[in-house]
């Protein structure tokens, strides 16, 4: 596979401008949108976990609370600075991949980064999610193991390789479960390809551990919340349908391009030798897909979940393209690119008059117009809540105060629980913001007295239930002993250390109901 030195002096200077252009353009479209864009309801999620970081949270591990409170002491408060790791990623793991298949061959390297630059997502996307430290540490594992891969003999840089992989892997763990995947992956390919070294894959766990060890920590402390939530509270109405693996393949299609998927289509036989020539990057891409292709016949797969190995995707498909389907892939990737840039300037050249009649609307208008909203519904002495954890998240951004969740709430983003003790309310008065029309009757049985007070913005009704007196007790036994039942329900076989949630419900560990 590789290419003749010829080759390379015909592609290089036209190749370095093709990654000078996607890498240029695609940072400035990122910078703009970062900077224009208002906070989404799970980024200001993520950002209290940066205002209060800990060894984990409700929903999954630490590591972008982390990363968001680095970027907070480092740059300040504003969006644009909590957002600049995913400004940066696609150039960091551009990086990575060439610095991780050079030795292979150098201008198949490159070919990569144009295609992986070029797919919209990476024009696109200025989230700061889980997934941001996801990528960023999963892609530098494989890198170093592609590296420690294809050392003959195991010498000390071989030996550091491996263990740096492993290291990177237990950070990748604390970003997000997905990383399991990731190990697995290693232990397939070790088991298949690479017996005869394994004890570089014992010292690659060895040095994944600590990863694990602080989650199983945090969750012995913490009522086990990531465990139930991943494995029992999410996965309740999980059931088999013949959409969700549709809806996983239409995915993948999406996010290879359409080009690509054809190219690799036609291609398929020089695929399959470029996956027999590179199997580590071959398991890196395959292991992955087909375990999300199974876990696809209950569930529906999120475009995010395969996102820490898209990459790979687009570095064995540029070992496999003939040399004269390498551009005509680029070429058409970019224009696919193109019309993501052209409906986002359209988007952008649009007023928010121009979606009155749309359903999103009041969506929209809570996003841009958030802070004329709660001006409107402020009053001192009053505590704020929502009645969901989105716009929860949302409004306390706006107010960089932390707005709890009045009611049961969802399986998902339970922060509160570990959060907020509701005992500190009592007797006081709340009002909590709904953007539908409100029952009394459900929030009656907390309080003295309740109304319902209506506001308008741009076009927009919305309310706040105003409870005076709350009633701790009453809320004590109605909705928190509700949430106890549906949401920590934890399995007697599960050592506990604490539980933040049932030691202020019960003053125990563990609450008997």
């Amino acid at each position: 596979m590789r290419n003749s030195a010829p080759a390379f002096g015909l592609f290089s200077s036209s190749l370095s401008r093709w990654l000078l252009a996607a890498g240029a353009l695609s940072l400035i479209l990122r910078l703009w949108i970062s900077v224009s864009f208002p906070i989404t309801g799970d980024e200001a999620f993520f950002y209290w976990w940066g205002v209060y970081p800990d060894w984990g949270y409700y929903d999954h591990p630490p590591m972008v609370g982390w990363l968001i409170a680095l970027m907070r002491a480092a740059l300040g408060d504003s969006i644009w600075a909590i957002r600049l790791p995913a400004v940066l990623l696609p150039l960091v793991l551009g990086g990575l991949l060439a610095w991780a298949l050079s030795p292979l061959d150098r201008v198949r390297a490159a070919w990569a980064v144009l295609f992986f630059w070029l797919a919209p997502i990476n024009w696109l996307n200025v989230l700061i999610t889980t997934d941001t430290p996801l990528m960023a540490w999963s892609v530098l594992s494989v890198a170093l193991l592609l590296r420690a891969d294809r050392r003959e003999e195991m010498d000390r840089t071989a030996w550091l390789q491996y263990a740096l992989a492993g290291l990177f892997l237990g950070l990748a763990f604390l970003s997000k479960y997905f990383s399991v995947v990731l190990g697995l992956t290693y232990m397939i390919y070790f088991a298949v390809y690479r017996r005869e070294r394994w004890p570089a894959l014992a010292l690659l766990v060895l040095c994944a551990l600590p990863g694990p060890a602080i989650n199983i920590a945090w969750n012995m402390s913490h009522g086990w919340s990531n465990i139930m939530f991943n494995i029992y509270n999410r996965n309740e109405s999980a059931a088999f349908a013949w959409n969700k693996p549709l809806l996983y393949a239409g995915m993948l299609l999406y996010l290879a391009t359409p080009v690509a998927a054809w190219l690799a289509w036609t291609q398929r036989g020089a695929l399959a030798a470029a996956s027999r020539q590179q199997r580590l990057l071959a398991c890196v891409v395959l292991v992955p897909l087909l375990f999300f292709a199974l876990l696809s016949l209950k569930k529906v797969v999120g475009l995010h979940w395969v996102l820490s190995f898209y990459p790979f995707g687009f570095a064995l498909l540029a070992f496999a393209l003939p040399q004269n389907k390498l551009k005509t892939c680029a070429i058409g990737m970019a224009v696919f690119a193109a019309l993501h840039v052209l409906v986002v300037g359209g988007l952008y050249a649009s007023s928010l008059d121009n979606w009155k009649t749309t359903k999103l609307y009041p969506q929209i208008i809570r996003s841009y117009k958030t802070s004329e909203m709660l001006q409107q519904v402020v009053s001192p002495g009053v505590v704020l809540m929502a009645s969901a954890y989105t716009p929860a998240a949302i409004y306390g951004h706006a107010l960089r105060q932390y707005v709890p969740v009045f009611g049961p709430g969802n399986f998902h983003a339970r922060q509160d629980d570990v959060l907020v003790d509701f005992s500190l309310y009592q007797g006081k008065t709340l009002r909590v913001i709904r953007m539908d029309q409100p029952l009394l009757e459900e929030y009656r049985p907390y309080f003295d007295s309740v109304q319902v007070l209506s506001f308008s913005q741009d076009g927009v009704p919305f309310y706040a239930v105003e409870g005076r007196g709350f009633n701790y007790a009453a809320y004590k036994n109605g909705v928190l002993a509700t949430i106890h039942d549906r949401y920590y329900n934890i399995p007697n076989w599960l050592p506990m250390t604490g539980c933040p949630f049932c030691e202020r419900l019960c003053g125990q560990v563990r609450c008997t109901r």
